[in-house]
């Protein structure tokens, strides 16, 4: 019986502690990739003042996709500046263009093309499936994270009905928007892509 709970209190303490994860952990020093990520600033400055997105956070992301290395191809396939997936973002900007396919690679390496594409996803995100958030640093943190894992699985975390979804993030202050994407998000990497973003803007 003794060895039974102590079994128990051992998987109690697991996922207690699996609840609250370090997302800062390893350490990540945002210095060099906002350097060089600013190069590209009158880009991002261009795309920003046309699809009405900060771009400040077009640049943090830029910091925290890919250093600020246009030719950067990731495992999955990610492309570039904003690290874009053709078949994905890629192609749901071409959709939202009225056009047919997807973009080529060499597409997705081009600086402009790559940072116009990336900052129109992040509109289509904001006006589309997370239209309705009230809070601007909320919506900020909520298409940090909607870019990096998808907006369908923030959504979830709340509510599986998307207008109850949105209602229940506007009850949260931004703070404890993040605080519950860093216990509720499946995917461990959410919490800390937006402290990382964070990190990147302060630096700005």
């Amino acid at each position: 019986m003794k060895k039974l709970w102590v079994a128990l209190f051992v998987v109690l303490v697991a996922g207690c502690t699996s609840t609250k994860r370090d997302y800062t952990s390893p350490p990540w020093n945002p210095e060099l990739p906002v350097k060089r990520a600013m190069q590209w600033m009158p880009i991002t400055e261009k795309a920003g003042e046309a699809w009405g997105v900060s771009p400040r956070l077009v640049t943090a992301i830029i910091a925290v996709e890919s250093g600020g290395n246009p030719e950067l191809v990731s495992k999955s396939n990610a492309v570039g500046l904003m690290q874009l997936k053709a078949s994905t973002a890629g192609r749901e900007v071409y959709r939202h263009m009225g056009w047919s396919g997807e973009p080529t690679t060499s597409e997705l390496k081009n600086p402009e093309r790559n940072i116009s594409m990336g900052t129109a996803y992040l509109s289509i995100l904001e006006h589309g499936i997370l239209a309705g958030i009230k809070d601007p640093e909320v919506m900020q943190y909520a298409l940090v994270v909607s870019y990096v894992n998808g907006a369908g699985a923030l959504l979830r975390t709340f509510s599986s009905d998307r207008k109850a979804a949105i209602e229940e993030i506007n009850d949260l202050s931004a703070e404890g928007f993040v605080d519950h994407v860093a216990k509720n998000h499946p995917a461990p990497q959410a919490p800390r892509y937006i402290w990382k973003v964070r990190k990147a803007m302060d630096l700005m």
